[in-house]
């Protein structure tokens, strides 16, 4: 259980200095708003598959699809805006990532990987469940840039 219970106490202070990293002396902007501008200038023609990838990349750190929402959704948001797609595709595209990345989480698979008398073999857990979470990221994507989402 111990390391279970360092994944969770590690993921909620991850999360809290992410959205508010903007509270700072230095005047620098949040980490989400830098974010945003780099991927709005970098991926927008592409931000259908990309959306999805950062959803599995959130719940993947956070160790859960709630963190990642949490962490992201004013990101996929702020994004659809600056690129001309619709909010709420964007936001699916995110909880459809997070679900996904949820699978491959290092938190679930840790305590999945305990119970289950695994302990030790998490990495390899990962690599199996990587290809199958991120061609579901590429098939919402597909599917929402066919559908229209910009």
């Amino acid at each position: 259980m111990l390391p279970t219970i360092i994944s969770l106490g590690a993921s909620v202070p991850m999360v809290k200095i992410f959205l508010n990293s903007g509270a700072n002396s230095a005047g620098l902007q949040s980490m989400p708003v830098a974010l945003v501008d780099l991927l709005a200038n970098s991926m927008g023609s592409v931000w259908a598959w990309v959306s999805p990838i950062v959803g599995i990349f959130g719940a993947f750190l956070s160790g859960a699809t709630t963190f990642s929402n949490m962490m992201f959704s004013g990101l996929q948001y702020s994004v659809a805006d600056n690129v001309g797609m619709n909010h709420a595709m964007a936001l699916a595209l995110q909880g459809i990532g997070a679900n996904a990345g949820n699978m491959m989480s290092v938190m679930n698979v840790v305590a999945a990987a305990t119970v289950v008398g695994m302990a030790g073999r998490e990495s390899e857990i990962i690599r199996k469940t990587m290809p199958i979470a991120l061609g579901y990221a590429l098939v919402a994507g597909t599917i929402a840039a066919i559908w229209g989402g910009f």
